[in-house]
């Protein structure tokens, strides 16, 4: 059954062969009943123009308003047009057009084509690429001026491209980037004991030291596709694509200045369900924020200081040693350091306030592991002892030859967790979102601490799911379930609370259907 959709003025206007792919006229499209449809589509838009009240402007107002994804969409459509939009995102563009310094000083202008972010000559590779995720239109031109002196090039304009303006020459890279838009396997959305959803895990394989491991995403998918959710496995490269998702699963280590947070920003802005949010990763990768969160919230942590230039000084005398010194945006122990004296303590620090401004100072508590509370939606998850590293006070131990080396993760029942360790881990989390979470908490003879809520904890098969097995993973598709239905809910209020049970409803623009269950 055909699940893509490609709609054109006339027939004629695509020439290209696509056997596995519909090809509808924009008349066809439009007079479709809308009422007939039981699920959303993949409609890519090659008419020849988009122009406000355009046959091809109303093909993406009418496909969106019947819960298909469109490419183009309308909010594309009209950035295209509006100039103010458009020159922001063209500067961007002018930065990677170095590499057309390979044409003669003679020619002072040029117009390169670009479907689906695909370009022939691959010296312009990452300048097709980030057109089409600025400007999610199949089909662009995009014309550019050399600039005064000689040097470099600007992009003065882009647009939509007639299907008709692409070259024979071109018909290769049209189809390569075609297949690779369209690659994806789309299941027609029929009755089901719950709702359909596609789910992208966003992964790093080249990572050393990754969330999780290929097997366990390789189990996610497994247990997704026995609960009916399609998984797959993107990766960085796949930003342009990741509205053709219904949610998001971020395995990959987070942190603001990085591309996790520009997926978690996109996807929140389209409405899609993101684990971790945006929220939730600035919250997180900062331990100031969260040291002043959960402090001013009357959760209890070790006492911790705020150094800075102006306060260094100040503090000589006033601490009790080991202290351990944190930058407050680092990550899996890179950046804490522990300091026996003052001398020390002030190396560190000034070595540490080239990085930030502010620094972390915090009573060193010993013991021989730390408690991982894993926290769902509020919920206790998973619970797990993370030992420290032989001969280290860390539970990793990093190196400047080798691999880091980690210490032992012993995986706990719930049901045998301390109450004190459980419900301070559930608490801190609480505090920061309704995420996934991961609580580091110490138990010691004077009672219980939080060390820090991570937004993006570690969760891998025979480790952190030994204990309570392969229901975690299910927990956190059924949370992704929730979610996309609750949306449904909420764009779609009227169907969702009137329609009979077995209705199949769609999600808008970029959701899927689902089957109603009303009680």
């Amino acid at each position: 059954m055909v699940h893509h959709l490609i709609i054109v003025e006339k027939r004629s206007d695509f020439r290209w062969p696509a056997s596995d792919l519909r090809v509808l006229t924009a008349e066809e499209f439009i007079a479709e009943k809308s009422g007939a449809l039981h699920r959303p589509r993949k409609i890519i838009n090659l008419c020849r123009g988009y122009s406000y009240q355009s046959i091809g402007y109303y093909v993406s107002l009418l496909a969106e308003a019947r819960g298909d994804r469109v490419t183009p969409n309308v909010e594309t459509i009209v950035d295209l047009q509006q100039k103010s939009v458009a020159a922001q995102r063209l500067a961007t563009l002018g930065k990677l057009a170095g590499q057309l310094c390979k044409i003669p000083r003679s020619i002072k202008a040029v117009s390169i084509q670009t479907f689906f972010g695909r370009i022939e000559d691959e010296d312009l590779a990452d300048l097709a690429a980030k057109s089409f995720e600025l400007f999610r239109c199949p089909l662009l031109a995009i014309d550019l001026e050399r600039l005064e002196g000689g040097e470099g090039w600007k992009v003065v304009n882009i647009r939509p491209l007639d299907p008709r303006e692409v070259a024979a020459s071109g018909d290769a890279v049209f189809l390569d980037g075609l297949a690779g838009f369209s690659r994806r396997p789309w299941r027609p959305t029929t009755a089901s004991s719950g709702p359909r959803l596609d789910l992208a895990i966003l992964h790093d394989p080249g990572d050393p030291m990754p969330p999780s491991k290929l097997e366990t995403l390789q189990t996610i998918a497994r247990i997704g596709q026995s609960m009916d959710i399609s998984v797959e496995l993107i990766e960085k490269r796949d930003f342009s694509r990741l509205t053709q998702f219904d949610a998001l699963f971020i395995r990959e280590t987070t942190a603001v200045s990085h591309h996790t947070y520009r997926f978690a920003k996109r996807a929140a802005s389209e409405g899609m369900p993101v684990i971790d949010d945006p929220e939730s990763i600035l919250r997180c990768t900062n331990k100031a924020y969260l040291r002043e969160l959960l402090g001013s919230n009357g959760v209890d942590m070790p006492k911790t200081a705020l150094v800075t230039r102006r306060t260094l000084g100040r503090l000589e005398g006033a601490l009790s040693y080991p202290v351990v010194l944190k930058v407050p945006d680092g990550a899996f122990g890179l950046s804490v350091k522990k300091a026996e004296n003052w001398r020390e303590f002030e190396d560190i620090v000034n070595l540490m306030l080239k990085q930030s401004d502010i620094i972390l100072a915090q009573d060193y508590l010993f013991t021989p592991f730390d408690w991982r509370i894993g926290v769902l939606a509020g919920q206790p998850l998973f619970a797990a002892k993370y030992f420290m590293s032989t001969g280290h006070w860390q539970i990793i131990r990093h190196s400047s030859a080798g691999k880091p080396v980690e210490g032992t993760t012993e995986a706990v029942p719930l049901a045998n967790v301390p109450p004190a360790v459980l419900d301070a881990g559930v608490r801190a989390a609480r505090l920061v979102g309704n995420g996934l979470y991961g609580v580091d908490v110490k138990q010691t003879k004077e009672g219980v601490v939080v060390i820090e809520v991570n937004d993006n904890p570690n969760l891998d098969v025979g480790l952190e799911d030994a204990a309570e097995g392969e229901e975690i993973y299910r927990r956190i598709l059924r949370h992704f379930q929730s979610l996309v239905e609750a949306k449904i809910r909420t764009v779609w209020p009227v169907a969702a609370t009137s329609a009979p049970s077995g209705t199949v409803v769609p999600l808008g623009r970029t959701g899927k259907a689902v089957l109603l269950k009303n009680q």
